[in-house]
């Protein structure tokens, strides 16, 4: 047998998958991601937080026991374990895999559990970053759920983006709307988070997360009043991302 042509770069992967599925649907995009030998091994990453919900139950249709690696980053609200526990359950999904951070540095850098008032960005990275990329090694490609509605950063999403030099980061959502969003849950009849009812609509770790008010950008709960967006999971090329022993003072 020929032995398979290598896989090019990955930045010519991401320019010509984006070309091809530039106005396509996200389950088109979607079903690409899981079966395509030049995106190669893939796992959905999921918060399992307010809109969630759409892709796990595409994940669910499509192939059911697709990676999905779920953070618990121990700061969690408990309606965000139930929530994630029932609807794993709900859809069937067969390889959910838990992943928490690195016990003794929390232990070490964050022993009463206050790190993220005084440095959220350490916080974020102990917590979120680092325990991602060890769960990511394994695979080609992550899964997302992020959306150009979402602002800031997301504005010019695309579909396909490289995560660095050797691993493709795929938004299937990126083209929604948040009346898609709401939509598709409605007429799939899936459940919602328990915290959406009570004003929550971008829902992360408890201490930095709080509701919005009705006229509210989505993520403007999200670390409210410090000069932060993001976690650092999703900022291009790690520019806002820094090692725990760089930050944590």
């Amino acid at each position: 047998m020929p032995l398979e042509s290598p896989l090019a770069p990955v930045a010519e992967r991401v320019a010509d998958l984006n070309r091809v599925y530039v106005h396509h649907s996200g389950t088109s995009v979607l079903e690409r991601a899981l079966s395509d030998p030049q995106v190669g091994t893939t796992a959905l990453m999921s918060s399992f937080g307010a809109e969630s919900v759409v892709l796990l139950h595409m994940v669910s249709v499509i192939d059911r026991t697709t990676p999905v690696l779920f953070l618990d980053t121990e700061m969690l609200f408990p309606e965000t374990l139930d929530y994630q526990r029932e609807v794993a359950e709900k859809l069937r999904l067969t390889n959910v895999q838990v992943i928490g951070p690195d016990r003794d540095l929390t232990f070490l850098n964050d022993p009463n559990n206050r790190l993220n008032a005084t440095n959220p960005d350490a916080c974020c990275a102990m917590r979120k970053t680092e325990p991602l990329q060890r769960a990511l090694e394994p695979f080609d490609a992550w899964i997302t759920g992020r959306k150009r509605f979402q602002g800031g950063k997301r504005t010019d999403l695309p579909f396909f983006e490289a995560d660095g030099e050797n691993r493709i980061k795929i938004n299937p959502l990126a083209h929604f709307t948040r009346e898609d969003v709401q939509d598709y849950i409605l007429n799939n009849r899936l459940p919602r988070h328990p915290l959406v009812a009570k004003g929550y609509a971008s829902i992360g770790c408890a201490p930095c997360t709080t509701r919005i008010a009705e006229n509210e950008d989505i993520r403007a709960g999200r670390w409210r009043g410090q000069d932060k967006s993001e976690c650092g999971i999703h900022i291009v090329d790690g520019a806002a991302v820094r090692r725990i022993k760089e930050v944590a003072q």
